[in-house]
């Protein structure tokens, strides 16, 4: 009985020094990343006992919010520029910013058949709207935007647009039909491979510039262990692997 006593005392001990090193991390998140983060915060306060509180938004307004001083630690962004601008501003740390993601564009209807040619269907204007981000808010707006201008279509098409706050809004706009198109980000219509539903258009990379996402420990966060831990985590293999699973690369 004795070794079951000792190993058990052990297993507690250890349990409760695991509950008292255990802290909670306010982070801003694009809506892009929303799915993902998800997952990734539960295998994180699975795997480090530390408890993840996110927000989902657009980068723009989570920069202007980080300004007016919200209570974020970590913003992970839809771009490379906000996360710069907060660090050139004293807001964030230079030195832990990084890439976590790279998103791809794509044109995306809820109607299976709608799309059959991306550039065509475009063309063509067999819709009443198309949905896009807040370009001056969401690099996947802005990116859309590029989109369109490689076409020489923001003139034609500018009449039909409908512009949500964030890629969050956009995709409701499209999935719900008050849109009959959107150009969304894949990881809200992709898992594992595949298209989840309807019908789509995958961007090629040259038609704007680059989606790449990056992530920056805010000088709120400085001093919080948890959200250093949970930046680390982004970069192994467990975050990977379900970022890899939604269509991101890394």
């Amino acid at each position: 009985m004795k070794p079951i006593k000792t190993t058990v005392f052990a297993l507690t001990l250890a349990a409760a020094t695991f509950a008292a090193q255990a802290e909670r991390v306010q982070i801003a998140v694009a809506a892009n990343f929303t799915a993902p983060m998800k997952e990734i915060a539960e295998a994180f306060a699975q795997d480090s006992g530390h408890e993840v509180e996110a927000a989902f938004g657009s980068s723009g307004k989570f920069y202007a919010q980080i300004q007016n001083g919200a209570p974020f630690e970590i913003l992970l962004a839809a771009d490379a520029q906000t996360p710069a601008k907060l660090a050139e501003e004293g807001l964030a740390l230079a030195e832990t910013a990084f890439t976590y993601a790279k998103g791809t564009l794509v044109l995306w209807s809820k109607d299976a058949e709608r799309i059959q040619d991306g550039p065509e269907t475009l063309r063509a204007g067999q819709f009443r709207k198309l949905a896009i981000a807040n370009p001056r808010l969401a690099p996947y707006g802005a990116a859309a935007m590029e989109t369109l201008e490689h076409f020489n279509l923001v003139e034609t098409l500018e009449p039909r647009l409908v512009k949500g706050d964030n890629i969050a809004q956009t995709y409701q706009f499209a999935a719900t039909g008050n849109a009959e198109l959107g150009f969304v980000a894949l990881s809200q219509v992709y898992r594992d491979g595949a298209l989840v539903e309807g019908s789509a258009w995958t961007v090629p990379a040259d038609f704007h510039g680059p989606i790449q996402q990056d992530a920056i420990l805010l000088k709120r966060g400085s001093d919080n262990a948890a959200a250093r831990a949970l930046l680390d985590y982004l970069k192994g293999e467990t975050a990977r692997e379900i970022i890899r699973r939604f269509g991101y690369t890394i």
